[in-house]
């Protein structure tokens, strides 16, 4: 079906300057169609039913039969009545006029009125949307099915004006992932490990990509795709929302839009237990602000501590630093005046990184860690553990990267903290990587290889990362 004639766009050429930017001409056609779609008539029984459940009204006209059904309803277009079913007494049908024939669709009640995914307040607004989805799916089938060959996303002027803005942040202030080759170095007896070789290309974009958070969302008021510019059709659920951008695109466009979310600070509720692509790209920065904050703080007054991550710093001060961060962001006083503890910074640090919903080492490549510390031979294991690492999503990488020369640092000031590399990887093992089967005994038999696997990263940061 041909689409109308306001469909196309105001321009294709696109401004970075916000000011310049002209928002695309909105396609009417499917909004058009629900402006036509039929409206519901409700055939009310001329007598009381002592069968009918509370939660129905006039329309239900008890046990009656499908043909019976379709007499009162034949000749009223969107004409809709409730009967109890003769072949399963008990269950409910909704007989609904359109298209000149009756539908009859299975209908349930949990505390709201269903016969598929959506659930309505009242029977009279789920007919509404079905007729307007049955209407336009019927007039405008085959224009659906093309609306988004010629999506309007790309040449919206704010996406391309936040990508660029987010390149040119990233790009000063982060450090490119680079491939490295090893070899043992012949002159030396034990095995030492040395970077030999770089690839010229880097192996990452310079900035971050994140996929969108989509969620069923019901729109109030007529709203229009953003990515296929099309009206989204119905009563409720009409389309998805990204609940950490605001865009808002039909359910069969979101699978399409590209992974460039770039979060508003707005809808970002908190620090901790957020998802930490989310939080750097929320706040513009390489990393996450509770990693570069505490251990700043952590640098510049705790290095000769004693048993610097071990020693678990009290707990309720600990929340208090984690409630401080939710609230005051970078703003947050972690101070010597406020905490003098330092134990209490470094549990701050550990309860970021462990709350975080995919941890630093990620849900998909743990095994692969795991199994690049099961290797026998050292150098193929540190082969392997820079082979993962380069997988990494790129805000991770970077938090890890920045992390481990930091536990390194720690590591030279053994002597004092009584912190070496093994020990750390038992402090940090389960905290940066965790199965993704919450499983706790693959976690007790994995301990030894997360172990390591920190460990290594650590003794040799210069050379993976």
């Amino acid at each position: 079906m041909a689409a109308s004639s306001n469909s196309s766009l105001s321009g294709s050429s696109v401004s970075s300057d916000p000011e310049d930017y002209q928002p695309p001409i909105w396609k009417s056609y499917l909004y058009q169609l629900q402006q036509e779609a039929p409206r519901p008539k409700r055939i009310t029984c001329p007598q009381e039913m002592e069968s009918r459940p509370k939660y129905y009204g006039r329309e239900f006209h008890g046990m009656i039969s499908r043909e019976y059904a379709d007499e009162l309803l034949v000749g009223a277009e969107g004409a809709y009545l409730i009967r109890e079913s003769q072949r399963q007494p008990g269950t409910h049908t909704l007989a609904l006029r359109f298209g000149h024939q009756t539908l009859n669709y299975r209908l349930f009640y949990d505390g709201k009125h269903f016969v598929g995914e959506k659930r309505f307040e009242s029977v009279h607004d789920l007919v509404t949307d079905a007729l307007i989805t049955l209407y336009i799916e019927t007039k405008a089938a085959e224009y659906i099915a093309k609306m988004t060959t010629n999506p309007i996303y790309e040449h919206l002027g704010y996406t391309s004006l936040l990508k660029d803005k987010m390149v040119h942040r990233l790009s000063r202030g982060r450090t490119e992932p680079r491939r490295v080759t090893f070899k043992r170095d012949e002159r030396i007896s034990s095995p030492l490990v040395q970077r030999t070789a770089l690839k010229d290309t880097p192996e990452k974009q310079c900035f971050y990509e994140k996929i969108h958070n989509f969620k069923v969302h019901t729109f109030r008021g007529p709203h229009w795709c953003e990515y296929c510019a099309n009206f989204m059709w119905g009563l409720i659920a009409q389309g998805v929302r990204c609940s950490d951008c605001g865009l808002n695109v039909h359910k069969q466009c979101s699978k399409l839009v590209p992974s460039d979310c770039q979060p508003d600070l707005r809808r970002i509720k908190k620090v901790y237990s957020c998802d930490l692509t989310t939080l750097v790209k929320a706040h513009n920065t390489t990393r996450p602000m509770v990693v570069d904050m505490c251990i700043r703080e952590i640098e510049l007054r705790g290095m000769n501590s004693e048993g610097l991550y071990r020693v678990s710093g009290f707990s309720e001060h600990v929340e208090e630093v984690r409630l401080a961060f939710d609230r005051d962001g970078d703003k947050a006083d972690i101070s010597a005046s406020a905490y003098a503890d330092i134990n209490i910074i470094a549990g701050a640090l550990k309860l970021y990184l462990r709350d975080l919903p995919i941890p630093v080492i990620t849900f998909d490549l743990y095994s692969k860690f795991i199994q690049s510390a099961k290797l026998p031979n050292a150098e193929s294991r540190l082969e392997a553990i820079h082979e993962s690492l380069l997988q990494l999503p790129p805000a991770h990488y970077e938090t890890l990267r920045y992390l481990m020369a930091h536990l390194k640092r720690v590591t030279q000031l053994a002597k004092d903290n009584l912190m070496s590399s093994e020990n750390l990887g038992i402090v940090y093992g389960p905290t940066l990587m965790q199965p993704p089967e919450q499983n706790a005994l693959i976690t007790l038999n994995d301990m030894r290889q997360q172990k390591l696997v920190v460990q290594l990263m650590i003794e040799h940061e210069d050379v993976l990362f």
